[in-house]
C-alpha cells in the first residue's frame, strides 16, 4: 500500500502490532458483511463502527458486522435516556471519516467508546483503517486501551 491511512499512523505511532487486509471495493458492496466475506475472515472478528448522537453529545459503538446495536443497551452505556444514529452526511463532519471507511482509530476526537462484549473472546479482531477497501487487524484489548473504550454487551 503506497499511503497509510491516518488510523495505521496513529497505531505505528504507538508503536502497535496491526495486519493489514485489503479488498476491492470497485462492485460497489462495502457492508460489513461482503468485506468479512471479500478478506476471507468471519463475520464475527470483522467489526463495524456506528456513530450514535446525543443533542452535541457523540459515541462511538464498535460490534461485529452481522450484529444489530441495541439502542437501549447503547444508550444505558452511555449514559444516556436515548440515542440517535448519527446521520450520514454528519459522519464525516465528526469523525473525519465517511460511511464505509469509519475506523474508531483516528477520528476527529477521542469520542466515549464502547466495544461489544464478545470481542473480549477473540484475539485480533478486524475494523476499518479509515478508507474504503483497508481494513486493520489487530488485538481488541489493545484497540480498546488506545482508544480508551469500554466492553460493553450492546448488540442485539
Amino acid at each position: 500500500m503506497s499511503s497509510k491511512t491516518n488510523a495505521m499512523r496513529i497505531l505505528d505511532g504507538n508503536k502497535i502490532e496491526y495486519g493489514i487486509l485489503s479488498y476491492n471495493a470497485n462492485d460497489g458492496r462495502i457492508d460489513g458483511v461482503a468485506v468479512a466475506e471479500k478478506i476471507n475472515r468471519s463475520c464475527e472478528s470483522v467489526y463495524k463502527t456506528l456513530v450514535l448522537y446525543r443533542e452535541k453529545d457523540i459515541y462511538v459503538f464498535v460490534i461485529p458486522v452481522d450484529s444489530e446495536l441495541d439502542l437501549k443497551k447503547a444508550a444505558k452505556a452511555a449514559g444516556q435516556k436515548k440515542l440517535d444514529m448519527l446521520p450520514v452526511k454528519e459522519l464525516q463532519k465528526w469523525t473525519g471519516y465517511i460511511r464505509g471507511g469509519c475506523s474508531p482509530v483516528g477520528m476527529k476526537r477521542n469520542y466515549p467508546t464502547f466495544i461489544d462484549n464478545c470481542a473480549n473472546k477473540l484475539e485480533k479482531i478486524v475494523v476499518s483503517a479509515g478508507k474504503i477497501g483497508f481494513q486493520i487487524e489487530l488485538d481488541p484489548l489493545v484497540l480498546a486501551s488506545l482508544v480508551k473504550a469500554q466492553f460493553y454487551d450492546v448488540k442485539k
